[in-house]
Parts: C-alpha cells; sequence; structure tokens
C-alpha cells in the first residue's frame, strides 16, 4: 500500500524498521532505520538481475530485519515533474505489490541524493573509484532514508 511518507509512522507496525531502496539500472541500493526511526544506515547493495530475483533478495533482507515499511528514492527531475526513471520505480513498487508484499510504501524525492554522496566518498572520505563504486549505493539509500527520517520529525 502506498501512503504518504508523513502517515508512515502511523501505519508501520510496532518495532518494525523502515528499509529504503535507491533503485539503479544495475544496483538496488538499500538502508536501514533503526526501531526508534531516528538513524539510516546503509545496509547493502544488491546486484540487479531478475526481478523475481531481486524480490527474493529484498525478501530475505525484510525478513532478517524485521521490517515493516519501505521508503523508495523516487528520481523526479530537477525541473519537479516525473520521468521514465520515475515510472519504472513506481512500477518496481506496482510488481512487489503483484508479488504479494503487504507493507506501506512511501517514496521520497532523491534528486542529488548520490551526487552528494559522490561528492562527500571524494571528498570527505578520499575513497578510490573502486571503493566508491562497492559502496555509493547503499550509501545513497542511507542519504535518501535520513532525509525522509528528518522530514518525520
Amino acid at each position: 500500500m502506498i501512503v504518504e511518507l508523513r502517515d508512515m509512522p502511523d501505519v508501520l507496525p510496532k518495532g518494525r524498521r523502515l528499509l529504503a531502496l535507491d533503485l539503479g539500472e544495475k544496483t538496488i541500493g538499500l538502508a536501514l532505520a533503526d526501531p526508534g526511526l531516528t538513524v539510516a544506515t546503509p545496509l547493502e547493495t544488491i546486484r540487479r538481475s531478475k526481478f523475481t530475483k531481486d524480490a527474493e533478495a529484498l525478501d530475505k533482507v525484510i525478513a532478517e530485519w524485521n521490517v515493516g515499511g519501505l521508503v523508495l528514492g523516487l528520481p523526479v527531475n530537477m525541473d519537479g515533474t516525473e520521468g521514465p526513471r520515475c515510472q519504472s520505480t513506481r512500477q518496481f513498487v506496482r510488481n512487489l505489490e503483484k508479488r504479494g508484499l503487504d507493507m506501506p510504501v512511501a517514496f521520497w524525492d532523491e534528486r542529488l541524493s548520490t551526487s552528494a554522496v559522490e561528492r562527500f566518498l571524494i571528498d570527505g572520505a578520499d575513497m578510490t573509484r573502486k571503493r566508491r563504486g562497492e559502496v555509493v549505493d547503499k550509501m545513497a539509500a542511507a542519504y535518501i532514508l535520513q532525509g525522509a527520517l528528518e522530514a518525520l520529525r
């Protein structure tokens, strides 16, 4: 069920966590909120393949970490319009729901999240290109989730 982010605390089962997804063409970055919904932590990156395998990987994470809701980064254009990448993200959620996903899902505007994380990893963490490639997606998911958590306060 798709909900407005502001309604997520009311529909999230007590004690359950939020999982953020940063959907890319080749990977899905994952980040997890603590049960108190205050801090986002990068979790892992799933290398994308067929939808069924991607969904199965998500199922495992959801079960392992007691996830009760999802926040997906919505790649809105800089002018605020939604393009093909937003449509793809919304379709991904519809496909999860068709498959039986039964938890609240909210979208969060992710404009510039990957760019912000890349800049931090280059300037602040002085990471090599190879190492950045390994962590940028889950870090972007954490950036998205942290923004959403702060909006809930």
